[in-house]
């Protein structure tokens, strides 16, 4: 536990001084020439990192005075990298020491090892955000690479609609939807009927005025009554039935010379002047 919360304690003391921006990279660097090493302080972090150098062999004494001669060129220009660069050689200076004390105990706090992989985590980091800097300083900045036009254009939002379903569900949906729509009530258009009271009036009469009693045609008669197919056939039935009741009382004959000929009819008063 005591370790744990030691790396935590180190890592958060250490989170302001390693983030780094994009300015940095073209201040001046702190190169360091020390035995062993020869080249810039962060390039000896890396080198540490990744177990290529030997921090044992360099002089901590010879690294503090050439950061002091670094501090005062650089304080002239920027302070806060020279404090950027006084966190590293900390860091390496206090690595080295851990390294060089032997391990006594677990409670004295995290080994050499430990604060080398604390500092390799933060190396990293250091390193992605140093790339991710530079992904965005490489962009299409608005005003300099792209210029937005005057007039603003509207959102449009455009709606896929994915339906996941059977065919059964398929057909089930649109049968409901096609009983929805269809007509519930039904209206019956008032069709014309004959009555045979009143067809048997109509013929009547027409026989009445009919002086020459000859055979005519039961059609001609009621050409004059009939105005369409629905009416002709209404009239035809109901006037052959009134036609039959006029010839059991006496009052009419009828002929037809063939089954679905013509029927003709005439008053019962003319067949007594021919007799």
């Amino acid at each position: 536990m005591n370790m744990e919360s030691t790396q935590q304690h180190e890592s958060q003391n250490m989170n302001g001084a390693w983030v780094a921006n994009e300015k940095a990279l073209a201040d001046p660097e702190l190169l360091i020439d020390v035995q062993g090493f020869e080249g810039p302080l962060d390039l000896l972090l890396h080198l540490a990192r990744n177990q290529k150098v030997d921090l044992a062999r360099i002089s901590v004494v010879a690294l503090v005075e050439q950061y002091l001669d670094f501090v005062e060129q650089a304080r002239r220009l920027r302070l806060e990298l020279a404090a950027d660069y006084l966190v590293m050689a900390a860091w390496l200076a206090y690595l080295k020491s851990r390294l060089l004390i032997p391990r006594q105990s677990v409670e004295d706090g995290a080994s050499g090892e430990e604060l080398a992989e604390v500092l390799q985590f933060r190396l990293r980091r250091l390193e992605a955000m140093r790339h991710a800097a530079q992904e965005l300083l490489a962009r299409n900045r608005l005003g300099r690479d792209v210029f937005a036009r005057g007039l603003p254009e509207a959102v449009v939002v455009e709606r896929k609609n994915l339906y996941d379903t059977t065919l059964y569900e398929l057909l089930t949906a649109y049968t409901g939807l096609r009983q929805r729509n269809a007509a519930t009530s039904v209206e019956m258009g008032k069709r014309t009927v004959w009555s045979l009271k009143q067809a048997r009036q109509i013929l009547t009469r027409l026989l009445g005025q009919d002086v020459s009693h000859n055979w005519q045609a039961l059609n001609g008669y009621l050409a004059a009554f009939v105005g369409t197919e629905e009416e002709r056939v209404t009239a035809l039935a109901s006037s052959f039935a009134a036609s039959l009741e006029l010839v059991r009382e006496g009052q009419l004959e009828i002929r037809q010379s063939g089954n679905f000929a013509p029927l003709y009819i005439k008053g019962r008063k003319a067949v007594r002047e021919d007799v």
